[in-house]
């Protein structure tokens, strides 16, 4: 490959940009590492010294990246004969390179350190029901990130040159279309289905379940997968996520003895963000060409096996077996009130994570709004709170009893990544427009679920998604991959067939 080995027609440039580009993700790689201990095994009083090791890489990456020599490799670079991947590398490392030269490194530093230091706070606010002892550190994050996009485009939109942190190849413009659809489908749909009066079982894994014992299934459930341990790890944290390269590719997740699909849904959801890490190829590690496209395709991955795997009937008719053996109390319970009950639209979940696969977009409508009018400086941070419970009644019927379950159950804001949470609903419109392609080519996965047969689908992934790293840009790589742009068409399709089904709308 181009990207590791030097060969006669590529240019010295090439081959000292690519040098230097290695350094910088390798930086990368270490803030990462600390991060995910800070949020995993780091002890409780280590945070004054994480903040200042994160902030030290991160300033040193910054420094790296923005080196006179990197811009001067890329202007020589400029119009030399490049292969196809060579000439992706350096149009990733521009994009990379014309953003940060433009932003001061002291402010990097200092982002990197306040959102170390902000962790711990948010967690403590979250225990405590209390967005005040929060607040502060979102003021002084917010008017960060504001001066971070201004250095970037002065001119522009400063919560667009936030979101292209996130999402660099979709125009937030585009973005916002595509998550228009999503609302219009699914705002009536799920009134349709509040309204109907089909029964469904809704109540399959009520109880309480041990959470040591979850966590044996959910090592049960990555294992059936496919997850390769020699490569990975389960830990728990406060906030489900996965984190690292395709050589280490760890996964967290949550357990809550009074719902165990909780922990089983995001055990999985995070093991398609892994598969995607370890899908990417290992020669090009550190490199544009080993990296991952960005935010909205990486939660394809991992809406993809969350829900058109994890929430199929088929999967439950393959694994409940395993559940059943682990928790006598629902031994009884059948595949398809599985099914029902993994699938059922809540009345009233304020929470995220929770939600059912259709008022999921309605919370990250509400977020995309509040952060918006944050950035904006139409939205007080003290005002958060309440203006979030308006929004939660508005758009799906009820108010949180708690800060907890309302404006502090997300841990987002206090890693800064304002502009994150439009690409979960990206994500899911790619995974079932992606899915749909898979079909076509696989033929009925479902099938091969039944049968524990999960290989094929991740090699059809691996070839049409996670080995071209970021070679495509966002819509190139979803056409590549099933023949069409990138639309709301597939994932609108798949959930009027699936919940019309589920709740006999279409008879209605």
């Amino acid at each position: 490959m181009a990207t590791e080995s030097s060969t006669a027609e590529t240019p010295e440039a090439y081959d000292q940009l690519l040098s230097k580009v290695r350094r910088i993700k390798n930086v990368e790689a270490a803030s990462m590492l600390l991060s995910w201990d800070q949020q995993v095994m780091m002890p409780a009083e280590g945070t004054p010294a994480r903040s200042q090791q994160l902030s030290t890489l991160s300033a040193l990456q910054h420094e790296l990246l923005t080196e006179d020599e990197v811009g001067g490799l890329l202007d020589e670079l400029e119009g030399e004969a490049l292969s196809p991947e060579q000439a992706a590398v350096v149009r990733e490392v521009r994009r990379e390179y014309e953003r940060a030269v433009r932003v001061p490194t002291d402010l990097v530093q200092r982002i990197s350190q306040k959102t170390s230091e902000a962790l711990p706070i948010w967690e403590q606010a979250k225990a405590e029901n209390d967005w005040s002892q929060f607040a502060p550190h979102v003021e002084e994050l917010v008017d960060l990130k504001r001066q971070y996009a201004e250095y970037i485009d002065p001119d522009a939109d400063a919560y667009e040159v936030l979101f292209a942190d996130y999402e660099p190849c979709l125009s937030l413009e585009r973005a916002e279309e595509i998550l228009t659809e999503i609302r219009e489908t699914l705002v009536p749909m799920i009134d349709e289905i509040r309204a109907s009066e089909t029964p469904i079982t809704t109540d399959a894994f009520a109880g309480e379940f041990d959470t040591d014992v979850q966590e044996e299934v959910a090592r049960e459930a990555l294992t059936m997968l496919g997850y390769p341990w020699e490569r990975g790890r389960l830990d728990t944290s406060s906030h489900p996520f996965s984190s690292g390269t395709q050589f280490d590719a760890r996964v967290t997740t949550r357990f809550k003895p009074e719902d165990p699909l909780d922990a089983l849904t995001a055990t999985i959801h995070e093991f398609g963000h892994a598969t995607y890490n370890l899908g990417l190829p290992d020669e090009a590690y550190a490199t544009p060409l080993g990296e991952h496209r960005g935010l909205s395709v990486h939660e394809s991955q991992s809406r993809l096996w969350e829900n058109h795997v994890g929430r199929s009937e088929a999967f439950w008719e393959r694994f409940l077996p395993t559940v059943n053996e682990h928790f006598a109390q629902i031994d009884d319970v059948t595949p398809r009130e599985a099914y029902e009950s993994v699938n059922q639209v809540y009345e009233d979940n304020p929470i995220r994570v929770e939600a059912d696969e259709l008022t999921y977009h309605l919370h990250i409508v509400l977020r995309f709004e509040i952060e918006r009018a944050l950035i904006a400086g139409d939205l007080d941070v003290a005002d958060v709170p309440e203006v979030w419970n308006d929004k939660m009644e508005e758009y799906l019927g009820f108010r949180p009893e708690t800060d907890a379950e309302g404006c502090l159950q997300d841990i987002h804001w206090s890693h800064g990544s304002f502009g994150y949470f439009p690409t979960y609903s990206l994500g899911s419109a790619m995974a079932a427009q992606l899915f749909r392609a898979a079909e076509d080519d696989l033929g009925d996965v479902d099938e091969l679920t039944r049968e524990g047969e999960f290989d094929t689908l991740k090699g059809w992934l691996r070839e049409h998604v996670h080995r071209h790293g970021q070679r495509y840009e966002t819509n190139d790589l979803v056409r590549e991959a099933t023949g069409a742009d990138f639309s709301a068409d597939a994932f609108t399709d798949y959930v009027t067939e699936k919940y019309g089904a589920l709740y006999d709308l279409n008879s209605a």
